[in-house]
């Protein structure tokens, strides 16, 4: 085992990914790596351009010009798209969508795959994503897969959403997160799936502690 650790935690929208990555690298003091936001940034640098993610042409124009980085700032990891912070900025629902799309196409995913790997090389880290063990990182030392049941994804959705002043029908919160299902599931490029020799936890009944909890145990004793 070396020295720098890999934990990667894969899942579906709303499994608790980015709550649960973010408490055991703290938990750890590890290098907490967000790679939903890369493409959520990608995105957000679509429609601020005004450009169609079907155009592959103006796509890749768009990230040969883009400089999207990661920046460490009081202990708390921010995205930037060409110095400005979009970490707030990308957490719509609209620009969730959208990141599922582009995340499908093969030059936007080898564009991130360096970055997300650069952060590996500054220490220990926690990468959350949809193709954390399969793809980015398919020698990490520890390999989860959280999920959880539809019903609860999108309760947790919904109250999120509603957290942070937004308001959206129930029903809408529901057809949203089967859509983003239904793309990260069937997309050619590293299609979201079990990472092979990963731990499942199913969180649908577990509090965010008992899975961090349950996390370190594992760390620590195998």
């Amino acid at each position: 085992m070396g020295e720098k650790l890999v934990i990667t935690i894969d899942g579906p929208s709303g499994a608790g990914k980015s709550t649960v990555s973010r408490a055991l690298a703290g938990r750890l003091s590890y290098i907490y790596l967000d790679t939903g936001a890369l493409y959520r940034a990608v995105a957000y640098a679509v429609v601020k351009e005004r450009i169609s993610p079907g155009d592959k042409g103006c796509l890749l124009n768009l990230l040969r010009r883009t400089k999207i980085f990661l920046r460490n700032t009081d202990g708390r990891v921010k995205i930037f798209v060409n110095d400005e912070d979009v970490t707030e900025k990308i957490k719509t629902e609209e620009i969730g969508l959208l990141a599922s799309k582009v995340s499908a196409i093969p030059f936007v995913r080898e564009t991130l795959l360096s970055i997300q790997r650069e952060v590996a090389k500054g220490g220990s880290i926690v990468a959350e994503g949809r193709d954390m063990g399969t793809v980015v990182f398919p020698d990490a030392d520890y390999k989860f897969f959280l999920d959880a049941s539809v019903e609860e994804r999108v309760r947790r959705r919904y109250n999120e959403l509603e957290a942070k002043g937004t308001r959206r029908e129930y029903h809408e919160v529901e057809r949203d997160l089967l859509i983003r299902d239904r793309q990260d599931r069937e997309r050619k490029t590293a299609p979201l799936r079990v990472p092979q020799d990963a731990f499942i936890i199913d969180s649908t009944d577990m509090t965010v502690s008992e899975v961090v909890e349950k996390m370190v145990t594992i760390v620590h004793t195998t």
